[in-house]
């Protein structure tokens, strides 16, 4: 164990040496982590350290940690963990979030040996514990600075597949303890854990049917198993289990054995226990381009999980070095599992883990990490047995290490050329932490999803929408006031963020109300429209556009934060307001393409994709058809950061304009519609209207302005 263990975290240490020194990935003298969602974490953590009483109304006790709805996470455990972590260890609190995934990651080796021991192999376990542990899809997901709960997600289950067996094969009591200690644990680390607990179910379900229907044994364990996997309070489903273990353990209650079972049933179907995985597979499995509201104005909205790379669907080569390194390896892995099914029983309960892990083909490249270790298994037992071959023990041993190092390879080039970045840069930490001296907690930025989490983790203020705040309802607001000029921006900012308060504070007061009688409590552009008289939202947004909406008192301040790396997303952020919500009928494209890639030529410029841009004539070449250029502007910064920009006028009746950001060597084609947006004009090219901006930071990676209205 601590041979494997310490051989998958010097791996993870490439990384940093690799980018050792490199100041614009280091905060505070460490590492920035490396993942989005780390910072939602990394939130809670930070909220839980101050110790603070900031919400003395709220009814849940972690809730009183931070301000009144501003989502931050203490009340789960990954924040609770790394608080507790941060107080017992010496190192900086940016330390530990950057290296808890390296090394709780590597846990995985240790239920994966305790698996081969229970199968009487501790060579497959301990091939299968260093294979696991670096191939690619683990090592993305718990790399240094992937602060995330996957450093566990696969850690628990695995630890429960290792109860699962050792129950099953002993039928010992201490495994029953043991299966619902894990199932305990695992929920608390990770509640979306329901669906994999549930298979895991089954398949000891449906093994006691077929194997071992007379073995009362296994009805003890389905008991358990239910009661832990109840939706509830832990310190509840903790104490039913303890007391049923208690019951176990006298004679006089084997006659109610099958009362406890159904009892359990009904106590998990009661507690809404199919209510999650029928969430996850609409999610994942069943989920459709637009999604529209069933009731009110029945609204059509873009759904998100159609832009996230990770729910998508991948190639088969992407899919199988993602869970074994190499397409070969992967092939051979699923031969040498089906031998390991066939010679131990066993191995069937790992098979939910395997379909889990399948899913991806179809469902997103984030389960590949389920299969990873079963399809280890696989592999290391094909390397085992075919080493048994050889005649002497030398010889036997060579074999072991030759093909161990031959798997291991690509995983290893994968690591080495593996050089993600850090989330932000340290001049866009500087930007952030810089409005976080200036704006106050109860005040909103607004910025893309992508974004919210670290804004919230440095800035300390609230946002629309975040890494798990970010459905097509809620990010519909966010792009239009992107996408859309100024002035239509500005309104709809402080009308979202004042609904939003609104919709807060409804909740909260409502909150039985709407739980008991299973109300729908719809998106803030609905209740917008119908706020303010309209049944139409198409026609509350003409309305917004005239500047006939009366605006709500201002209650707090709001900023936009425009970062020059939206650039490379804008097309994404625009589809989501880019729609008729009364029909979910696709408006026209917009013209947005950037060109890094351009070579000039006399008064050419050719850019990529053939087009050529003629700077004499200010036309643009698409192909065999050439068409006029609106305006073509220059952007560079000075030494000291400012902004310089020349405009070059050109056909006033044409819709395209072509952008050239020195200081970035990229060339940008919009339409008319685009460069009149307000991420174009602000963010780009400094271009705002007093009446309703106020500059509060602007630097050539990141901008913030303060909304006046």
């Amino acid at each position: 164990m601590l041979l494997a263990f310490l051989f998958s975290v010097a791996l993870r240490f490439i990384w940093v040496y690799q980018f050792h020194g490199y100041a614009p990935f280091y905060h505070n003298g460490q590492f920035m982590i490396n993942t989005n969602d780390g910072y939602y974490w990394a939130e809670g953590a930070r909220d839980l350290l101050r110790g603070e009483n900031l919400n003395p109304q709220a009814e849940n006790f972690w809730d009183r940690f931070h301000q009144a709805n501003d989502l931050s996470p203490t009340g789960t455990a990954p924040a609770q963990l790394t608080a507790l972590l941060a107080k017992v260890l010496p190192f900086s609190f940016e330390t530990i979030i950057f290296y808890m995934p390296a090394f709780l990651g590597s846990l995985i080796v240790i239920p994966i040996l305790l698996i081969g021991k229970e199968l009487k192999n501790l060579e497959l376990g301990f091939i299968a514990a260093l294979i696991a542990s670096v191939t690619w899809s683990y090592y993305n997901r718990t790399m240094a600075g992937y602060y995330d709960t996957d450093m566990l997600n696969i850690v628990l289950p695995l630890f429960l597949l290792w109860s699962i067996m050792g129950a099953v094969r002993s039928n010992r009591s201490i495994y029953l303890f043991l299966v619902a200690i894990d199932i305990l644990i695992y929920r608390w680390w990770y509640p979306q854990s329901y669906s994999l607990e549930f298979a895991f179910f089954g398949m000891i379900l449906l093994y006691a049917l077929l194997f071992d229907r007379k073995n009362p044994y296994n009805y003890r364990l389905l008991t358990i198993m239910l009661l832990a996997m109840m939706n509830g309070p832990g310190v509840v489903r903790l104490a039913l289990v303890l007391l049923l273990l208690f019951l176990y353990t006298k004679p006089r209650f084997d006659r109610y054995l099958f009362h406890f079972l159904a009892a359990a049933l009904l106590a998990f179907l009661a507690t809404g226990g199919l209510s999650p995985i029928w969430y996850q597979l609409e999610n994942y499995v069943f989920r459709d381009r637009l999604k529209a509201e069933e009731e009110g104005l029945g609204l059509h909205f873009f759904t998100v999980m159609q832009t996230i790379r990770e729910a998508g669907h991948i190639p088969f080569e992407t899919f199988a070095n993602r869970i074994s390194g190499h397409t070969v390896t992967f092939v051979l892995s699923l031969f040498g599992y089906l031998y390991l099914l066939y010679r131990h029983r066993l191995m069937l309960f790992s098979l939910p883990m395997l379909g889990l892990g399948f899913l991806a083909y179809s469902g997103g490249l984030r389960f590949t990490i389920y299969a990873v270790p079963i399809l280890a298994f696989g592999i290391a037992y094909l390397i085992v047995e075919l080493s048994r071959l050889l005649p002497t023990r030398r010889l036997r041993l060579l074999s072991l290490l030759a093909l161990t190092l031959l798997v291991l390879f690509p995983n290893y080039r994968h690591i080495e050329r593996y050089k993600v970045p850090t989330v932000f840069n340290a001049d866009e930490v500087a930007v952030l932490e810089k409005l976080g001296k200036i704006a106050k907690p109860q005040d909103y930025v607004v910025a893309w999803w992508d974004y919210g989490y670290p804004i919230r983790y440095y800035a300390d203020v609230k946002t629309l929408v975040d890494g798990g705040k970010h459905s097509g309802a809620v990010n519909f607001s966010v792009s239009y006031i992107l996408t859309h000029p100024q002035d239509e921006a500005a309104r709809l900012a402080r009308l979202e963020v004042e609904q939003t308060e609104k919709t807060f504070d409804f909740i909260q007061k409502h909150k039985e109300e709407i739980e008991d009688k299973n109300l729908t409590v719809f998106s803030t552009i609905e209740q917008m429209t119908t706020e303010h008289g309209f049944r139409n939202t198409n026609d509350f947004l003409d309305a917004l556009k005239s500047g006939a909406i009366q605006l709500p008192k201002k209650n707090r301040d709001i900023y936009l934060y425009l970062p020059y790396r939206m650039l490379n997303i804008y097309p994404t952020v625009a589809l989501f307001s880019n729609l008729d919500l009364m029909t979910g009928r696709q408006g026209k494209e917009p013209v947005f393409f950037t060109s890094r890639n351009f070579r000039k030529v006399g008064e050419q410029v050719l850019l990529s994709n053939n087009l050529v841009f003629d700077l004499k004539n200010l036309t643009l070449q698409i192909g065999k058809k050439t068409v006029p250029v609106r305006r073509f502007v220059i952007t560079e910064y000075n030494k000291e950061g400012k902004l310089h920009t020349k405009v070059i006028p050109g056909k006033s009746e044409a819709n395209f304009t072509i952008l050239y950001l020195a200081s970035h060597q990229t060339f940008l084609l919009v339409d008319e519609r685009t460069f009149q947006s307000t991420y174009i004009q602000l963010g780009l090219l400094e271009k705002y209207d007093p009446k309703l901006f106020k500059p509060v930071i602007l630097t050539p990676n990141a901008k913030v302005y303060q909304l006046r209205i």
